[in-house]
């Protein structure tokens, strides 16, 4: 397994927001001592146009965008275009995008909730591949669901706290599959969900699982907990992985910095986990 990270993305904060280059930093930190990193480039535009409308993309280009939870940073288009790449990156070598700002959020013609781009949308559609998309994070992924409602070639499974922002993802849609929970219900009644969820669909009607891998739900997360441990996350990993289905990950969420990497790791360990 290896992990797609840009120190480039560290390069842009605001001390009020919990989406901070601090809980990536220590991620990378901890990870390079058990990965072998890869260098991302930026996602082309014709990538982000396969997922967003040109006037997103011209609003994100010239900051002329308005929204309380994705603030105006110089360079906002260029970190948000890298951390797409890194996506793309990840896709095409089965990796972890250790990238940051995340992007499950952004819609078509939307931003929100930290995300600019939607990352793992971008890899799906440069990919091409009929794709199985698990979204892990605390937060519905409403951009990811927009983007791909009725997209014979995907199918969207998330997991998330319910009510909660943004206040989406109560009732399964077509080929988007929503299981909303109520808050720090514990690890043997997610793994049950996820469990559920999965059996739902058939692995053979898919090439490639893409994993929105957010870790707000980690019980000492302020944010979206729900009550996951960290062992839960190597539990989670072997669950997916035991679809036997090529994997690439994508950075959500996850705002407890001190642990964020020996999260990613337990769960990096179970999707390689072959027992």
């Amino acid at each position: 397994m290896k992990i797609v990270y840009s120190p480039i993305c560290l390069e842009y904060s605001l001390p009020s927001k919990a989406e901070s280059p601090e809980r990536v930093e220590k991620a990378a930190r901890f990870l390079e001592k058990h990965y072998t990193f890869l260098e991302p480039k930026p996602a082309s535009e014709e990538d982000l146009l396969r997922v967003h409308t040109e006037e997103l993309v011209n609003k994100v280009k010239t900051r002329t965008f308005n929204d309380p939870d994705c603030p105006r940073y110089e360079r906002i288009y260029e970190y948000a275009e890298l951390a797409a790449g890194g996506a793309i990156l990840a896709a095409e070598e089965n990796a972890f995008s250790l990238m940051r700002p995340p992007g499950h959020h952004a819609g078509t013609n939307y931003l929100g909730g930290f995300c600019y781009f939607n990352n793992i949308a971008v890899a799906v559609r440069r990919q091409g591949k009929r794709t199985l998309i698990v979204d892990i994070d605390g937060h519905h992924g409403n951009g990811t669901e927009e983007i791909f409602l009725g997209d014979r070639n995907v199918t969207y499974i998330s997991l998330h706290r319910y009510p909660h922002y943004p206040g989406t993802g109560e009732k399964s849609r077509e080929n988007c599959l929503n299981i909303p929970l109520p808050g720090r219900i514990g690890d043997e009644v997610y793994l049950d969900c996820l469990k559920r969820a999965l059996s739902m669909v058939d692995p053979s009607d898919f090439e490639i699982i893409g994993v929105s891998a957010g870790f707000d739900t980690y019980e000492k997360d302020r944010y979206a907990s729900l009550g996951l441990s960290t062992d839960c996350y190597q539990r989670i990993g072997k669950i997916i992985g035991s679809l036997g289905l090529p994997v690439f990950s994508v950075l959500e969420g996850g705002y407890v910095a001190d642990v964020l990497g020996l999260n990613i790791h337990r769960f990096l360990q179970g999707l390689t986990d072959k027992d």
